[in-house]
């Protein structure tokens, strides 16, 4: 049953394939940001396209507006900013195809009709956009995933790591499912005893409502805990930084002798 909470989703494409997002699912994008069963009400993804080099570069068309068939199909308009080309005073030729104030003025227009949006970018430059998309009410979330600017996750009302949500990330069908004994899974470290060389790594286990409720002893939490040895952690890694929520760790889940709760084992480190 949909909540009375309505959404908006502003995805920056071009930012977030360069900072570690490539391979983000846009459905399980979609399923994080209606979860509590709000409405998605604006789905906005904004990209570049060269023209030019589409006339030539049949390969390049095919997969960009591929790509774009797939963003529509889960229910995101594409708002497509062409590159435009430029000379610099070398002569070296650059293309430029900025999308940031497209997508500023679009939440800021639409956030009068919305009570929760999901700004996808690690770009600094919404910092002004988050702020008076506050002052007109609305509670702001971050997502992004490397070289996420620490200023736009202060002001955020909420910032979350893409690399935590179950699934956003790769290939669903490589691994067993996120969760289960033997899957790869991303979390971060919120306890770590270094005189006994031990620790425990907090992972996103569903996406549902209650992110706040982070002790996973709770039932309601959508959170896990899981034990690791401190061999376990990558090699030149200084384990004195631990415990820490800004370092994100992939790790496998594997299976404890005397059935106990699976260990996390194979920790790397990711961004």
């Amino acid at each position: 049953m949909a909540s009375h909470l309505k959404i908006g989703v502003y995805v920056d494409v071009a930012n977030i394939n360069r900072n570690g997002g490539y391979k983000m699912n846009y459905d399980i994008l979609r399923e994080f940001a209606s979860r509590d069963s709000a409405e998605a009400l604006r789905l906005n993804a904004y990209v570049s396209f060269d023209p030019d080099r589409a006339r030539d570069d049949f390969a390049y068309r095919r997969k960009t507006n591929g790509y774009f068939s797939v963003l529509r199909e889960y229910g995101f308009k594409v708002i497509q900013k062409n590159v435009r080309w430029y000379t610099d005073e070398k002569g070296n030729r650059y293309g430029k195809a900025n999308a940031d104030l497209d997508m500023a003025v679009d939440a800021l227009l639409q956030s009068q009709a919305l009570d929760r949006v999901l700004m996808v970018t690690g770009d600094g430059d919404f910092i002004q956009v988050v702020r008076a998309l506050q002052n007109y009410g609305c509670r702001v979330e971050v997502m992004g995933f490397d070289n996420v600017s620490s200023e736009l996750k202060r002001e955020a009302d909420s910032y979350i790591s893409g690399y935590l949500i179950p699934n956003l990330l790769g290939n669903r069908k490589e691994y067993p499912n996120w969760g289960e004994v033997g899957s790869n899974v991303r979390g971060y470290c919120y306890h770590y005893d270094e005189d006994k060389g031990f620790g425990f790594l907090r992972y996103m286990n569903t996406i549902s409502s209650g992110l706040w409720i982070t002790d996973s002893r709770n039932a309601d939490s959508p959170y896990s805990s899981v034990f690791f040895h401190g061999s376990s952690l990558p090699r030149d890694f200084n384990p004195m930084a631990l415990p820490s929520r800004d370092l994100i760790f992939e790790f496998t889940l594997e299976e404890a002798k005397n059935d106990k709760d699976p260990i996390a084992v194979d920790l790397q480190l990711l961004g």
